[in-house]
């Protein structure tokens, strides 16, 4: 099919419209006035490759998309904006959001240039049935969880960089300064797969919490093409279902058992075996020494650090595990509260869990882009292009390539 300036122009229009922006608004994020830009959408006008390159990326599209044979009138990005009005809005956001996809989107054509199996990257799905309470919703999260553990071959271990974790699943991650109700959102994009935001004035393990959140999600929700993880929804089944998953994936009941048992504690307080000899029993009775099993603030502060989680997530995960009653839960907290796991995380040399570093991202997105140039999958023009978009300057760029011996 040739493609005509007139179709071309409704195809913008369309997109445009799908993300619920006026002429002027987009008009104003890519340098055209309204009147410019509604000559394109008529037709009346031809648009020139470096004004549609800006016009793709403001829409959250692939500039190919447009030129494609079947156009897709929507995309995740114009659903999410059409669901939540408020955040179309956000001038500031809608571009940090685009921007991102666009990075994944880049990032997966260059896997694809350089003929990197995605297949293998394919992020499961667990068919779930419809959760009948929240004790249900939160019996199937924490059944995923442990299975993708296992799936994952993560053992008792704490995770590490879960970022880079769910980039080695396909799942493309970004940090986005969201508003504060929203802890983080999941879309599901044609052109990139899976993809994940989570908000960046967030504490560190806030964050870290909020990722594996919506992990839960891509694999419980795949039949949804969008989740926004709200703090006025939490009571509703699918977000207790992913809170539980993100639960057990970041603190296995297993793997807090034993970090408990390590410490001398999470024993019985009096516990009894009988020997048999093939001719008599003897009976042999322990008992703790009283007291000594009560897990403490300082215990508290070593589970959070090890397993790289709040201690207010560890206080209600012993809590659920029955590891500690309601008095003590509050007993905890108050301390908590007052400012001693603080004190005690310096004295301990344990602090929380630091921000989710990324630059793996980056390093792998500029090693691909190099290689694409190498093999001449791109041109110098477009490698600049991709170099600017992870903050790669001219001349660190030229000092990029030139630092290459080619074979």
């Amino acid at each position: 099919m040739e493609m005509t300036k007139e179709e071309l122009g409704r195809r913008i229009r369309s997109a445009r419209e799908s993300c619920g922006l006026t002429q002027e608004q987009l008009g104003e994020s890519v340098g055209l006035s309204r009147v410019a830009l509604g000559q394109i959408e008529s037709g009346a006008r031809s648009v020139s490759s470096l004004e549609l390159d800006r016009l793709a990326r403001a829409l959250g599209r692939d500039i190919k998309s447009f030129f494609a044979t079947a156009f897709a009138e929507r995309d995740a990005l114009s659903a999410l904006f059409r669901l939540d009005a408020e955040l179309a809005q956000q001038v500031d956001l809608r571009k940090a959001l685009q921007d991102s996809m666009a990075l994944g989107r880049e990032l997966t054509n260059l896997e694809r240039l350089l003929e990197i199996d995605r297949v293998r990257l394919i992020t499961p799905a667990y068919k779930l049935r419809s959760a009948k309470s929240r004790w249900d919703a939160i019996g199937q999260g924490q059944k995923v969880a442990t299975e993708e553990r296992r799936r994952l071959k993560l053992g008792l271990a704490p995770i590490g960089a879960l970022s880079e974790l769910l980039e080695s699943q396909g799942v493309r991650t970004s940090t986005v300064a969201l508003p504060e109700n929203i802890s983080g959102l999941t879309l599901i994009d044609s052109t990139i797969g899976l993809f994940v935001a989570i908000n960046a004035n967030h504490a560190p393990v806030r964050q870290r919490f909020s990722l594996a959140h919506e992990y839960g999600h891509v694999l419980m929700d795949r039949d949804r093409a969008l989740a926004i993880s709200r703090v006025e929804n939490h009571s509703d089944l699918l977000e207790v279902r992913a809170n539980a998953f993100a639960a057990e994936f970041l603190m296995s009941a297993e793997g807090v058992a034993q970090f408990i048992l390590e410490l001398g504690k999470g024993v019985t307080s009096r516990a009894q075996m009988a020997v048999f000899d093939e001719a008599e029993v003897v009976q042999v009775e322990q008992r703790a020494t009283p007291g000594s099993q009560a897990i403490q603030l300082h215990d508290v502060v070593l589970l959070a650090h090890h397993f790289r989680v709040s201690r207010i997530s560890v206080l209600y995960r012993l809590m659920n595990l029955r590891l500690i009653d309601e008095r003590e839960f509050q007993r905890l907290k108050a301390e908590e509260d007052r400012g001693d796991g603080r004190k005690i995380a310096r004295f301990l040399a344990a602090p929380e869990v630091p921000t989710e570093d990324r630059s793996h991202l980056r390093r792998r997105f500029l090693a691909l882009a190099r290689e694409a140039y190498r093999r001449e999958e791109i041109t110098r023009r477009k490698f600049a292009e991709l170099a600017s978009m992870v903050g790669l300057g001219p001349q660190e760029m030229e000092e990029f390539i030139a630092s290459a011996n080619w074979e």
